[in-house]
């Protein structure tokens, strides 16, 4: 990472300077809407970040970023990262009940969004999360449910009072040369995001990430589109994935070091992602086997222009299959290591820690300048053991000679639903509090296109079977899940038919077997 002569360090904005300097005028993020160059980036995150300044947010700042996938979360993001501030991406998906745990379990300080998020009135929906919002003074919230948070500020017009308008026709904003000063002081090991993730627990995981492991783990990013698509210079690549996870950050830091034209969506919808790859003529799309497989089964896909993205039609569907010997996936890596292994050291061990010889599968540990540095609010002994190592719990193999890891499965308990992970026991947290159930257990049963859906099985709470109303259940979970969490298969049982192990915790495990094998249903 170098330019002129000069060393880049590992920071976001160091790499957005070289961005500016040695390709400002190449495209980095486009959207249906909006187009951001390299140029146009630094110059617009430059302006919202002396703004920040003058605000009072500065280093360690926790900062919610409530945006779709586009040119504004791009923006917003980059002035966090510019001051040394932690950025935290909040998901679109994220409904009201959602908002509020997130934003109290990171100890958001300030919270960014649009007026309109996908056609949902945010002002209403963070009202919505925070009821205590009602009668208080911009920037001097106090919130008992979110305790931290002190300012909401809304990109667009609102009559709200507890509002705080960015407007960025004439800002109050700091000297350039504080800016400067800032950035200055930003270095690799300050932290540079949080990203939530389901873990085993009720409640996400916010996995933090420093500068220096988020620019490294992305570094090779570049050289894996210019692979994928067979361009050598400005491959122009469709992110499928959106910016708020682990997948589309790592699209968005990792067009910083090479130009690639990131080309997004607020939503992921097959008809418009082809408007957007046939007018901005992409050479590929990275992001979900499922969401490739939406594209092609779409009506119009036969006489779209796609010429230029060849392995769009012929490649392979999941291109984690592309080139497999044994039809084992490639492992696509973790949240926890920033979306790459390529500055992570690992190890494949078997049950007693030892490590197993090629071939032969395993459990896979990480650890490295490239892994996380913890989870928020963990002690690092709960995190990693002893010698470092993160335990994944994921199961996999490497073959003589091959640097890949061959992904086979998992020991936890995450369903894997379209690519996104779902916590079994955050779901049944929502279910279990209404007055109809008496216990819940979730667990992940195989789908055609999905890979897996979500499993709710119920035992009622002195009703029978037939007097659950299963489509209550759905609507209400819907209001205070994500939709991808919300169960798509239900099964009410009797108590004695759902599986314990000795220790009297759910056996996950003999319940997907129950019932995919039809034993119940």
């Amino acid at each position: 990472m170098t330019s002129t002569g000069d060393e880049i360090r590992p920071t976001i904005p160091d790499l957005l300077g070289r961005c500016a300097r040695e390709f400002g005028s190449a495209d980095y993020i486009v959207s249906l809407t909006d187009r951001l160059t390299y140029a146009e980036a630094e110059e617009q995150s430059a302006r919202v970040a002396r703004w920040l300044l003058h605000e009072g947010v500065g280093k360690g700042t926790r900062v919610g970023l409530f945006f779709p996938s586009g040119v504004e979360w791009a923006v917003w993001w980059l002035a966090v990262s510019r001051i040394g501030a932690v950025a935290v991406p909040l998901s679109t998906l994220y409904p009201p009940a959602e908002i509020a745990k997130v934003v109290r379990l990171a100890d958001v300080q300030l919270l960014v969004a649009p007026t309109t998020v996908l056609r949902i009135d945010v002002a209403q929906r963070f009202e919505t999360a925070f009821p205590e919002l009602a009668g208080q003074p911009a920037g001097q919230l106090e919130l008992a449910g979110a305790p931290y948070l002190r300012r909401i500020v809304l990109t667009g017009r609102t009559d709200r009072g507890w509002a705080t308008r960015w407007d960025p026709r004439d800002p109050p904003l700091v000297r350039a040369e504080l800016l400067a000063a800032v950035q200055a002081e930003v270095t690799p090991a300050d932290l540079a995001i949080m990203v939530h993730t389901s873990g085993s627990t009720a409640d996400p995981k916010g996995v933090l990430h420093t500068h220096g492991t988020l620019v490294r783990q992305t570094s090779t990013w570049p050289a894996a589109i210019r692979g994928l698509t067979g361009v050598d210079h400005g491959p122009r690549i469709l992110c499928a994935m959106p910016f708020f996870w682990i997948g589309g950050i790592l699209a968005a830091t990792g067009a910083l070091h090479a130009p690639v034209a990131v080309l997004v969506l607020a939503r992921l919808e097959a008809g418009p992602a082809l408007d957007l790859a046939e007018r901005e003529r992409a050479n590929g799309v990275v992001g979900w086997p499922a969401f490739t497989q939406q594209l092609r089964l779409h009506p119009s896909f036969p006489s779209r222009d796609l010429r230029s993205a060849p392995a769009l039609r012929e490649g392979p569907v999941d291109l984690a299959m592309a080139g497999v010997p044994d039809g084992h996936p490639i492992h696509r890596s973790l949240t926890e290591s920033g979306g790459s292994f390529a500055f992570t050291e690992t190890a494949i061990v078997d049950a007693a820690g030892e490590r197993v010889p090629d071939g032969t599968v395993g459990e896979l540990l990480i650890r490295g300048i490239g892994s996380m540095a913890g989870y928020n609010k963990r002690e690092r002994a709960e995190v990693f053991d002893a010698d470092g190592w993160y335990h994944t719990s994921d199961r996999v193999y490497r073959r003589t000679g091959d640097p890949r890891l061959f992904y086979v499965g998992r020991d936890s308990e995450l369903v894997k639903v379209a690519g996104s992970n779902v916590a079994p026991r955050e779901v049944e947290a929502v279910i279990e509090e209404f007055p109809e159930v008496a216990h819940c257990v979730v667990t992940g049963v195989e789908h055609p296109t999905r890979g897996e859906e979500v499993c709710a099985v119920i035992v009622p709470a002195g009703t029978t079977g037939t007097d659950v109303d299963v489509d209550g259940l759905t609507s209400r979970t819907r209001t205070l899940l994500s939709s991808y969490k919300v169960p798509t298969r239900w099964i009410v049982a009797a108590d004695d038919e759902v599986p314990a192990l000795p220790s009297g915790k759910p056996d996950r495990r003999g319940l997907r077997t129950l019932i995919e094998d039809g034993r119940l249903k």
